[in-house]
């Protein structure tokens, strides 16, 4: 396989507000309670939703895919039994590989359940990604752009990791370590804290410090990324200091619903919005009529942006894979993605853009 000769791509979706986006294609479903929409969701297939083209590297390569909607609301991936959901996401790769999908990758929960496509992978022959290493990689871009925004000083800036013990967390720490002056690591088990600390601190500049105290951990934080496993949120407005950034990478969320409604002198980011290369175009599946995902017209997910810098690059192979992201990882999809020119192009915040002139407004809210 050659960047001259790409394979398509699949990518998986589902609904996240169940009856706003149920009711964009079924509009008498949006008017019922949302335990009844999720019992009908639950008996429903898998379909191809949408044709996505227009995708152009700037070296010339280009790809086309298609987005592949499996009906389960956040809630049903967490609740329902994982054998059940594994074989909705094996329907939906099947799907895939009929179309001559080469890698489908795995969006919002879908990357979530279980062991993270590992299982996936092994009942397809076609490459599963979750996409994870993008958006590690971008959630830490992101955060430190919006830093910038915010008038923090990434060199003398306090950062925190919410979930630092686990795999993801720790090359958060690390990657953050590379430019803050100090990282705060955040989680239940102090130990397991302490032997990352003590892995990291002779690789990185910053100073490491180790918290089992979410409050403690971040009292002082002027940029925090949350990546923890928890089943609830568990950052509260009171946890954050005025003028901070988040970056929530966790689902479910970590941060509070209620953060939005309490801080606003605090910036809440869900990583960065990417901009794909080319003039991308969501369709309606086997129609010509515009689909759209909630994205704004040329931007992705940054879990669906490295499915198509695979495709581009020609490398259909299961990038990202389970519960892990290594620092190499994140370096390597950044490199490729960089080469076909995707790039960050904004923020999103509670399923909402969040502009420029809004960070102002945070910003002096904030008093910076």
């Amino acid at each position: 396989m050659t960047e001259a000769d790409p394979r398509p791509f699949a990518f998986i979706i589902h609904p996240i507000d169940v009856r706003r986006d149920v009711a964009r294609r079924y509009p008498a479903m949006g008017l019922l309670p949302v335990r009844t929409i999720e019992w009908l969701l639950k008996h429903r297939s898998p379909l191809p939703v949408a044709d996505v083209t227009g995708i152009r590297s700037v070296t010339g390569a280009e790809t086309h895919g298609w987005l592949i909607g499996c009906p389960l609301s956040p809630r049903q991936f967490i609740e329902l039994p994982v054998e059940f959901v594994y074989k909705r996401l094996e329907e939906c790769g099947r799907i895939a590989e009929e179309l001559g999908a080469g890698i489908v990758g795995l969006g919002a929960f879908t990357s979530v359940v279980g062991d993270g496509g590992i299982t996936l992978d092994q009942r397809l022959s076609i490459a599963v990604t979750t996409g994870n290493a993008y958006t590690v990689r971008t959630a830490i871009d992101g955060v430190k752009l919006a830093a910038k925004l915010m008038g923090i000083e990434i060199a003398s800036a306090q950062a925190a990791v919410v979930g630092a013990s686990g795999s993801i967390g720790a090359t958060c720490v690390e990657l953050l370590g590379r430019s803050a002056a100090s990282v705060a690591l955040i989680g239940r088990n102090r130990g397991r804290l302490e032997e990352v600390a003590a892995r990291l601190a002779p690789v990185i500049p910053a100073s490491l410090s180790v918290h089992d105290d979410i409050r403690a951990g971040l009292r002082e934080a002027d940029i925090i990324v949350t990546v923890s496993s928890a089943a609830d949120s568990i950052v509260e407005p009171h946890h954050l200091k005025k003028g901070c950034v988040v970056c929530d990478v966790a689902r479910p969320r970590d941060v509070s619903v209620r953060v939005a409604r309490e801080r606003d002198d605090v910036l809440v980011i869900e990583g960065g919005v990417v901009r794909v290369p080319g003039n991308m175009q969501c369709t309606k599946y086997g129609a010509t009529t515009p689909f759209s995902f909630g994205f704004p017209p040329g931007m992705a997910y940054a879990c669906m942006s490295e499915t198509m810098a695979l495709s581009l690059e020609g490398r259909c192979e299961s990038f990202t894979l389970g519960k892990t992201v290594s620092v190499e990882q994140a370096d390597e999809i950044g490199r490729i993605c960089d080469r076909h020119g995707f790039e960050l192009a904004g923020f999103r915040s509670f399923e909402k853009a969040v502009d420029e002139t809004e960070i102002a407004r945070i910003r002096a809210r904030a008093g910076r």
